[in-house]
């Protein structure tokens, strides 16, 4: 799993049928880097998310047995409290 946070959400005119209708957001890890990642839950710009960057597991989430897919939004992080 990977905490980062949303910077943008990318759109294309051509793309293959498994993300009609899916939302592929920009999300930036903690040190800088960056990955593109389906929303599952609704997020938004500028909102902290948990990311799954496995493929399998993204496909699972997303329902999908050979899905072009390998990061997935699965959470929206509400408050990190330090420990």
């Amino acid at each position: 799993m990977i905490l980062g946070r949303v910077i943008g959400e990318i759109h294309g005119t051509t793309k293959h049928p498994f993300y009609n209708s899916r939302r592929l957001l920009v999300v930036e890890k903690d040190r800088g880097d960056y990955l593109i990642a389906v929303d599952a839950v609704g997020a938004g710009a500028d909102e902290r998310v948990i990311v799954l960057d496995k493929g399998n597991g993204a496909r699972q989430v997303l329902d999908s047995k050979d899905g072009p897919v390998r990061s997935v939004v699965v959470g929206i992080v509400d408050d990190i409290f330090p420990g």
